[in-house]
Parts: C-alpha cells; structure tokens; sequence
C-alpha cells in the first residue's frame, strides 16, 4: 500500500503552492484510493467523528509534578465518555484487542517542561493492558533515540514495554533513509533549497518502519504547544513530523514554510491515516509561545486532557485553547501575531487543520465538533 509515482506527481502538479490550496486534496483522495487496511475502519476521523472529550482537574498538578491518581481518574472518566462504554477495559476494547502490537507515539521536544508525561504513558499501557494487549506488544517511540532517552521516557516504562524510533538523532536534512520504508511514502513538490525537484529522495518523506511494520495501531500522545511555523504542534503535527523523515523541507526557513501543505499531505499516507486510531492529548501543561520549545516563561498549567479519534477536531479545539491563552496574556492570536526573538517565522501555519479537514481527515466545522467539558 504506497503512493506510486504517477498518482504523487499528479497530486503535486501546480508545486507546494497549488497543494496548499487543493493539490493537497488532490493527494487524499490518491491515498483513499488505495487499497484499505484491516485498521481502516478505526482510521481517521475515526469511531467518533467530530466529538472532543476535554477532562480538567484542578488537582492534577502539586508543585509542578503531575498527580498519578488524579491522571487515573482524568483517563478513566475521558476514555468512557468518548467512548460510551460502562467501564475501563470496555472503551479499550473499541479500540484494540489480543494479538494487536500497539504503538504510542509520544513529544519529547518540550523537555524537560513539557512533554508527554510519564503518568500519561503509563495509564494508557494500563488501558491497553486491560484490553487483552501483552505489554511485549506495547511499543513506545519517538523518531530520534537520542531524544527519547533524554526525555526519560525508557525510565519510565513498565518492564516488558518496549520502544522503537526512526533513527539515532535529528541532522539539517533529514533523508536518510535508514529506519523508513521506501513502500510508503508522499511525494510532494517541495525540497530543501538547492536541491532538485527530479531527486526522489529530496522530494519524497518516507514513513518510518515503526508505523508500517513493527505495529498495526497507534495511539498518538501529542502535547499542547503552541509552533513557530506550523502554529501549533498538536494531533496533527505529533504523527506528521515524527513518522516521516525530509520534514526540514516543510520549514526550511523563516519564510520558506510549507506546513499548512506538508502536515495534512504526510498525515494522509493510508499507512498513517488508518494506524491512529486514537488521540489523547496532554494538556495538563502548555507552551503559547516560542514552540516547539518549551520555555519556562510562556508554560502554564491548563489542567486538562482531552481524548479523540478525530485529530482535526481536537486540534481546533487545542488552537482555540492556545488562542485563549495568548490573548490572556495580552498576546495576539497566532494567525496575527509577527515576528519577535522567540517565534521567527513570518507568517505561523495553523491552517494546517482545516486543510487537514477539507481533505477528509476530520471535522474542522466548529459548529459540528461536539466539545464535551468535564471535571474529574
């Protein structure tokens, strides 16, 4: 199941220009043509288009540290009411059952502020463990080693977990293509400066092989940050920087930015699309401003996770919240802000959602997302 050369060079015709404002849709609809997998009826948007889940405990949080048993309880009462089920193990059962390898795909570029947080991870091993999974078949990952293992998380997991990544560490390029898989790919055209259009591995991003062969589901744990090119680094994002490699030709430079194309584009390889089938969001803490780096002064405490099979949804409700915060602050909205020391980018890309929603990956149209607000 790939994307073969003729249907990617006729999604692209018209360059990065046309695929932003319909070339993109173009290569969503090439990928729903191709053959479905066993996990599509579970892909994107999903059990439960539309409909966001957002849990907030005031409690959650004592001197910065996150609390394991509010996070139980925030999990608990987020997972039953997406889902409707009676109980724990029920709402997993939608989701997985024996025999499936299951990957969690965790942020750790927020570190050490703000990054998808160990109670999280571990309540989320529970859920699938009370669902059947054998924790042999539970796989944690983040594209680069390097900065899995600084972020903690191999510390952090149950014994029997295990952990996967792309490649050992990040580089200015971003095309080897060790650890992906050149049968699953988006063809897009836009390279890296001096590069050229005819080069295959300059034009292409490859899936890596921990979504196309170590597992077939994905649970996506992004965090809630605000990005200096993209706009916001959530649902979206969270799987389409760090299951492909090339991303440095999506941001290349202040002004080169391509993100609004390249998120929704990548996210629609099929082996993506159907594989996350669920989305949890750590909003416990946030950054709104300067991302995807977490500094100390732009961090606060939101209190709330949110669940979802639905990224685009979950992702304009997260833009909203990110929104909110900014202007609390006496910031500007992110599509009005301009440049300053901390966020360089000339124009920041949060369209990148709703691109994302007119290409089929999830409801964008604010007035069909049902936002459900609850306190744990």
């Amino acid at each position: 199941m790939r994307f073969t050369r003729r249907e990617c060079m006729k999604a692209v015709s018209g360059g990065a220009l046309a695929m932003a404002a319909g070339g993109a849709r173009a290569l969503a609809q090439a990928a729903q043509a191709e053959s479905k997998s066993e996990t599509s009826r579970l892909g994107m948007p999903g059990l439960y288009k539309g409909r966001v889940v957002a849990v907030e405990n005031p409690g959650v949080l004592v001197s910065g540290q996150y609390q394991a048993e509010a996070v139980g309880r925030m999990m608990r009462l987020g997972m039953k009411e997406l889902t409707g089920a009676d109980g724990w193990p029920d709402a997993w059962r939608l989701f997985v059952e024996p025999g499936d390898v299951v990957g969690i795909k965790v942020n750790p570029v927020g570190r050490p502020y703000v990054i998808s947080d160990a109670t999280v991870v571990r309540e989320i091993i529970d859920g699938l463990e009370s669902a059947g999974v054998k924790r042999r078949d539970i796989v944690v990952y983040d594209r680069y080693r390097t900065e899995f293992l600084d972020a903690g998380f191999d510390k952090w997991l149950p014994d029997g977990v295990r952990s996967s990544y792309a490649v050992e560490k990040g580089d200015n390029v971003q095309q080897a293509i060790e650890g992906y898989d050149p049968d699953h790919y988006m063809d897009m055209a836009l390279t890296l400066p001096g590069q050229s259009i005819d080069d295959p591995t300059a034009r292409r991003s490859y899936a890596a092989r921990f979504i196309t062969r170590e597992v077939n589901k994905l649970i996506n744990l992004p965090a809630l940050k605000d990005h200096q090119s993209a706009g916001v680094t959530l649902c979206l994002k969270n799987l389409s920087h760090g299951l492909v490699n090339n991303v440095a030709r999506s941001h290349s430079s202040t002004s080169l930015n391509a993100c609004n194309a390249f998120i929704p584009a990548s996210v629609s390889i099929p082996v993506i699309r159907n594989k996350a089938v669920l989305n949890i969001l750590d909003g416990v803490k946030g950054v709104y401003h300067g991302g995807p780096f977490a500094r100390p002064q732009f961090v606060w405490e939101h209190n709330t996770l949110y669940f979802a099979t639905d990224p685009v949804a979950l992702d304009h409700i997260g833009w909203e919240v990110i929104d909110a915060k900014r202007v609390s602050v006496g910031k500007k909205k992110l599509v009005e802000d301009t440049p300053d020391q901390f966020s360089t980018f000339v124009h920041r890309q949060p369209e990148h959602v709703e691109i994302a929603g007119a290409m089929g990956l999830g409801e964008w149209d604010r007035k069909k997302i049902d936002l459900r607000e609850l306190k744990a």
